[in-house]
């Protein structure tokens, strides 16, 4: 130990100044190699979506039409991306596939019908409850059930996040009925946005998106809290041996991914029907949105948002009078065999 700072001296843990060197080089090769990698898997995705829009364009002749799609897929893929990104950060420190993530959205959603219609809230500042509240829960529901369930079997954790979302779309179903409900947005109106036609609202949504989604980037990036969840999800044990608490983590990872479905929930409450299994189609487009951008990738969340966003409106134009969904998941099963890791994942 060196006298004066209480800390292995260089000649004791046999470290030299050229070792220090060669691990800064190290590291600055790595993050130069990352980036490069990005940026080529950039270009390679610019590229679908050039040709992409080329075949739209042919088959349907005008490009009014295919203005409109990309402009409604853009809009729509942006709320894909927030509700993936919860998903995917749960996956990438907890280990857990959450198959409750659109049972959460569907509680959101009647959170916000409630405080519009009964409290007279307007639709998006609701977003100032939701959030905290479904924050809330999900941090009670990882400490209440899935903390038991962290390191047992695959199919442990698979069966009590389906066994939450029953819970939850059932007592949905009893306090609220079966009814279709909506929530109207007053002043909603059409914009002209690139040549095409979106309702303010699917613009605001998309809007409210981005912004909550830089939020979460920011988060992570630039906060203790997110350096501590990135050092969970990278090492559990190292992160447990420098003090981190990861079992305060993982609940506050599952709280902010939940908090992320609620926030859409709220966002689309005036886009789409809310019943006790509107959640359900979002469940499965996050999980596809989380395959393509890569499993615990956020950045490859909402990318891969936008580009199921566009996929499901040109479907459309592909293969007029098919489900929209038809073509993503043919998207789907191509990068599971190309690419299974997805586009901006690591190879394990």
């Amino acid at each position: 130990m060196s006298p004066t700072s209480g800390q292995p001296s260089r000649a004791s843990s046999g470290a030299s100044p050229d070792d220090d060197v060669a691990a800064h080089d190290h590291e600055v090769i790595s993050r130069g190699t990352t980036r490069r990698r990005y940026v080529q898997r950039g270009v390679i995705v610019l590229i679908l979506i050039v040709a992409a829009l080329a075949l739209a364009y042919m088959r349907s002749g005008s490009a009014v039409v295919v203005t409109q799609a990309v402009v409604t897929g853009i809009l729509t893929g942006g709320v894909y991306g927030l509700v993936a990104m919860g998903l995917t950060l749960i996956f990438g420190v907890l280990d857990i596939v959450n198959f409750a993530h659109g049972a959460f959205l569907a509680l959101a959603l009647f959170v916000t019908f409630w405080l519009v219609n009964t409290v007279g809230i307007h639709p998006y500042v609701a977003l100032a409850i939701t959030i905290p509240v479904m924050f809330g829960i999900g941090f009670m529901v990882q400490r209440g059930v899935l903390a038991r369930a962290i390191g047992k079997p695959l199919e442990n954790q698979l069966l009590i996040t389906l066994g939450i979302s029953l819970v939850i779309e059932n007592t949905l179903l009893l306090f609220f009925g079966g009814d279709p409900r909506s929530v109207a947005l007053h002043g909603d109106h059409a914009l002209h946005v690139f040549g095409a036609v979106a309702d303010l609202s699917r613009v605001l949504a998309f809007a409210g998106a981005l912004l909550l989604a830089g939020v979460l980037y920011l988060l992570l990036q630039r906060t203790r809290l997110g350096t501590a969840i990135r050092a969970v999800a990278t090492n559990d044990m190292g992160a447990q041996l420098v003090g981190i608490d990861t079992r305060l983590i993982y609940a506050l990872t599952f709280a902010i991914g939940t908090a992320c479905a609620g926030a859409a929930g709220t966002l689309v409450a005036p886009l789409v029907t809310i019943e006790p299994t509107s959640g359900d189609m979002f469940n499965i487009i996050a999980f596809v949105v989380v395959v393509l951008g890569g499993m615990g990738n956020v950045i490859g969340a909402l990318v891969g948002g936008l580009i199921i966003g566009v996929t499901e409106q040109l479907s459309g134009l592909y293969l007029p009078g098919q489900s929209p969904l038809l073509l993503v998941f043919i998207v789907f099963v191509l990068v599971l065999f190309l690419r299974p890791q997805g586009l901006f994942g690591r190879t394990s």
